[in-house]
């Protein structure tokens, strides 16, 4: 983004939330020289888009979690956030220290069941460690039920059909159509034939009534999956939830009350600036933004918001964000795969090329600055 840009001591970003948005913002303000400071919960950087394929594949979680201290170093905090002050320009953690801001970046993400998303305080280690422990009640287990199937379904499906063909695979979605609402239908019969050519079974149109009873990711004998329709049970060894996810607003909600979603989701302006703040701004999954909740177009708004910021600085015009046509690679196992690059369907051949070999591993190792363990 050119040339460094020479600020004031007054000027400091303070980035909430260390996802795809917020390193993308952070590396956006460390490239142009602005002082900043990196908020998370955990130690690492998690590059969730591979949760499913680590939850299968031992030895692969450890290339998923990326330490922030090393890139960052004296600009990442590790701390849950308890609140924010617009007042004095603070941000409050749970160890009581404030961190003063000029502008405000909030990227707090998404939550949902794990393995798809992992939301703890905790280190690099104990958090590879979960998903290892993941592993080994995957292999015990004969008969894995999949409950959701939108896009982290159905890839969470393909990934323990891939990597173990002999276990029985059975997936439950409450809808007809599976994956994401917003691809095309070609893409998601695609999807469907590649879930059937695998041997995994599709159980649609039901819903599990018993889900919050069961016991989740542990391996047992004999689980009772009821189905709404007909009194069917199906009998499975290990239940994996993705039933979708809710967007992470703990930290802002009693701040930006009358500026939320009907989600929780802050509202912004064409500029991604929460409504009636200007140096605050919200992007990846907690910004309401009428598009897909995803990695590319988290760092797309960074992108946006880090280049408002230096205008605003330089009294510069700001630039507009605008949602695209729709780009949307489902990673079906190592070795498949289907979506849509600006709208336009394209096949196994190319997905398995561009994602499904590496889920995109490597692409944020080097956007780290760092080297990733083989």
């Amino acid at each position: 983004m050119g040339s460094k840009l020479s600020v004031d001591e007054s000027v400091r970003v303070v980035v909430v939330g260390g996802g795809f948005a917020g390193i993308a913002a952070a590396n956006q303000l460390k490239s142009n020289g602005i002082p900043f400071v990196l908020v998370d919960m955990k130690d690492a950087f998690h590059h969730n888009v591979a949760a499913l394929r680590a939850s299968v594949e031992s030895g692969f979680a450890r290339k998923t979690f990326i330490s922030y201290e090393a890139t960052y170093q004296d600009s990442f905090k590790q701390g849950k956030v308890l609140g924010i002050n617009l007042q004095t320009q603070q941000v409050l953690l749970e160890s009581n220290e404030e961190l003063h801001f000029s502008h405000l970046i909030l990227a707090t993400g998404s939550d949902g069941p794990f393995p798809g998303k992992f939301n703890q305080v905790i280190s690099r280690d104990m958090a590879i460690q979960k998903y290892e422990d993941l592993v080994k009640e995957v292999q015990k287990a004969k008969h894995v039920v999949v409950v959701g199937g939108g896009s982290a379904g159905v890839e969470m499906a393909a990934e323990v059909k891939t990597e173990y063909p002999d276990k029985e695979v059975t997936l439950i979605h409450s809808k007809v159509a599976l994956a994401d609402v917003e691809l095309q239908p070609s893409v998601r019969r695609a999807v469907k034939e590649i879930l059937l050519n695998k041997g995994v079974k599709l159980v649609l149109g039901q819903r599990v009534t018993n889900l919050n009873e069961l016991t989740m990711n542990v391996a047992q004998d004999n689980i009772e999956v009821l189905l709404d329709k007909n009194a069917e049970v199906v009998t499975a060894n290990l239940i994996l939830s993705c039933t979708g996810i809710k967007v992470n607003s703990s930290s802002y909600s009693n701040v930006f009350g009358d500026n939320l979603a009907a989600d929780g989701a802050l509202i912004v302006n064409d500029f991604l600036q929460v409504e009636g703040h200007p140096n605050v701004y919200a992007i990846g999954d907690c910004a309401n933004v009428q598009e897909p909740k995803m990695a590319y177009h988290a760092s797309l708004h960074a992108k946006v918001a880090v280049t408002n910021i230096l205008n605003s600085l330089m009294e510069k015009p700001l630039k507009t964000y605008k949602p695209g046509s729709l780009s949307m690679f489902l990673s079906m196992g190592r070795n498949d795969g289907a979506g849509q690059l600006n709208g336009c369907y394209v096949g196994r051949f190319f997905v398995t090329q561009i994602k499904s070999r590496d889920i995109f591993v490597p692409k944020s190792w080097k956007e780290m600055g760092q080297t990733m363990p083989r």
